[in-house]
């Protein structure tokens, strides 16, 4: 039985007009029927839950809080009906919409399904998220011209060529990666598909992709690079550009583009750079309070290096902007030269490198030496000469900050040795290495842990730690899984860090030129925590999961007893 329209839309207005003023309601009831309920979220004070049950009470139609759509929708609707009234049909019979549906919808419905459809109200996002689940992120985007024509029917606002679809399919892309917390989007042209997956919380996850997608394979990539100010006639070399994407709400996301020739086109990576999502301080790195004082002295010091050292990927960049918010100051200068520019960090001199132009780590340097600093912060020593202009600095009365990629922190003064720098003046010069990963981080549906005894005994006995510590696991929680964490367990990341602080002895053996080998167990012997100890103390207070550290077992090059 069709409901009456007129009736419901009256009940609406009477419902909204005591959360909106006259001219809001007026520019929502404007607006094609699937988008008012997200403008009512967006203008009023009013959650999802509490919209979707107002349209209940005034359609007379069920809502539904959870449901799973049906996978034979595709043949009881077509996609572009599903799309343009952001409708779904769950189980059979049933159809779930975001906004009650006017009489022509549901007469189109009728015709469409063949039968008489029981409708039901649900959250806007909660249908959007399932019709992405079922035929892919960006689908009703990109469903164009290979749609029925539903021109005729009521509300219809989506007749777009295929530059406008391939447009709004890249910003969906964008804000799906962003709304799942991703720090990357690689974009990967295969012989007869496209994929493209997120990085989240450190692991890759292919998205599911509409079934018409590889027809705009080509087009997506040239979206992109404009957005990026490339040069789209150019295919045979590598490029590099930039992006400033602004979501609905007026956050600006900071976008780094890399594209690359590949045997069936080119592949197209993003790095997604939130300003909001950057740790404030070192609390919000993850380091024990244990940690966080022996990082303290080094950092109070006017003069000498620190290091952070760590594969590409592990946090380094975060770490030492999270150290430069806590040392900035009004009485003191900090400049620094980075590749790319990845945090803006409020009172601090930033300049980018371009090597293109000899632009580089060390011809910045010497310019930075001469800009009277206090504290400088190179983002990586990729060769000789940049160590050798860091130290330098050190020595004469400068406190430097820089990266190096080793696998440890012990590694990272051999590498200098490697690179011919005099061991007398690294060891007169470098004060902390630090060297860190990133683990996942256990979501809060996380449930105690409760391993069997031998296998938590062979753990132990792989990450080189003493036997007694299976007796302090009583915090120890493993992962569950949940909506919030996508059935995975993990939510966000946390770091371990292993802290090298140069004492008298590590100086002695570095100008002895002792192996990294015999510095990492001097250092150890003096309290120096490893990786896998650091992971092992946040898995006993239940931070992370076991087989997140145990991925770091065989890390090392040695293991004491």
């Amino acid at each position: 039985m069709i409901k009456s329209e007129h009736i419901a839309q009256q009940k609406i207005r009477q419902y909204l007009e005591r959360h909106l003023r006259a001219e809001d309601i007026d520019a929502v009831f404007a607006l094609p029927a699937h988008r008012r309920a997200q403008a009512i979220l967006e203008k009023s004070e009013l959650s999802e839950h509490e919209i979707a049950k107002a349209l209940s009470d005034a359609s007379g139609f069920e809502f539904v809080e959870n449901f799973d759509a049906d996978i034979s929708a595709k043949d009881v609707l077509p996609l572009k009906f599903i799309s343009q009234y952001q409708c779904l049909p769950t189980t059979a019979g049933h159809i779930a919409v975001s906004w009650p549906p006017s009489e022509d919808m549901q007469k189109w419905a009728i015709a469409l399904a063949d039968e008489l459809p029981v409708w039901k109200i649900a959250t806007s996002n909660a249908i959007k998220e399932k019709i992405s689940q079922l035929f892919g992120v960006g689908a009703d985007s990109l469903m164009g011209k290979d749609a029925d024509d539903f021109s005729d029917i009521a509300d219809t606002d989506i007749e777009e060529d295929e530059n406008a679809a391939v447009i709004k399919f890249v910003n969906e892309i964008i804000t799906r990666a962003l709304a799942d917390r991703a720090t990357d989007i690689h974009i990967e042209p295969q012989r007869d598909s496209l994929v493209i997956r997120y990085r989240i919380d450190g692991n890759l996850v292919p998205v599911k992709l509409p079934e018409n997608l590889i027809k705009f394979k080509d087009a997506v990539t040239s979206r992109i690079k404009i957005m990026a100010r490339l040069n789209i006639s150019e295919k045979r070399r590598p490029q590099d550009g930039r992006i400033v994407f602004s979501t609905k709400d007026g956050t600006e996301i900071d976008i780094r583009v890399s594209s690359l020739p590949t045997l069936y086109g080119e592949s197209v990576s993003l790095r997604l750079l939130s300003q909001n999502s950057q740790p404030t301080g070192i609390e919000d790195l993850g380091f024990l309070p244990d940690d966080i004082e022996r990082i303290s002295k080094p950092l109070s010091r006017p003069h000498g290096i620190i290091l952070v050292t760590g594969p590409t990927g592990s946090g380094k960049s975060t770490t030492l902007s999270a150290f430069i918010r806590r040392l900035r100051s009004p009485e003191i200068r900090i400049i620094t030269v980075e590749d790319p520019v990845e945090y803006e960090i409020g009172s601090v001199n930033q300049t980018q490198v371009h090597p293109e132009i000899g632009l580089t780590f060390s011809s910045v340097l010497r310019s930075i030496l001469r800009q009277d600093p206090d504290i400088i912060m190179v983002g990586e020593i990729r060769d000789r000469e940049t160590a050798d202009i860091a130290i330098r600095a050190s020595l004469t009365g400068h406190l430097v900050l820089s990266t190096l990629h080793t696998n440890d922190a012990a590694g990272a003064l051999t590498r200098l040795i490697d690179m011919d720098i005099e061991p007398f003046l690294i060891a007169s010069s470098v004060e902390m290495i630090l060297a860190q990963r990133l683990v996942r981080r256990l979501c809060s549906c996380s449930v105690k842990a409760d391993y069997d005894t031998g296998y938590m005994a062979s753990c132990i006995d792989a990450l080189g730690l003493p036997a007694s510590e299976i007796s302090h696991m009583e915090d120890a929680r493993k992962p569950r899984g949940c909506d919030k964490c996508r059935g995975i367990g993990y939510f966000g990341r946390v770091g371990i860090f292993e802290i090298l602080i140069t004492d008298e002895e590590v100086h002695s053996m570095i100008v002895a030129r002792k192996t990294a080998q015999e510095i990492r167990k001097a250092a150890r012997l003096n309290g120096m925590r490893t990786l896998q100890e650091c992971g092992w103390e946040l898995f006993k207070r239940g931070m992370t999961g076991l087989e997140e550290i145990m991925y770091y077992a065989n890390a090392s090059e040695e293991k004491d007893a």
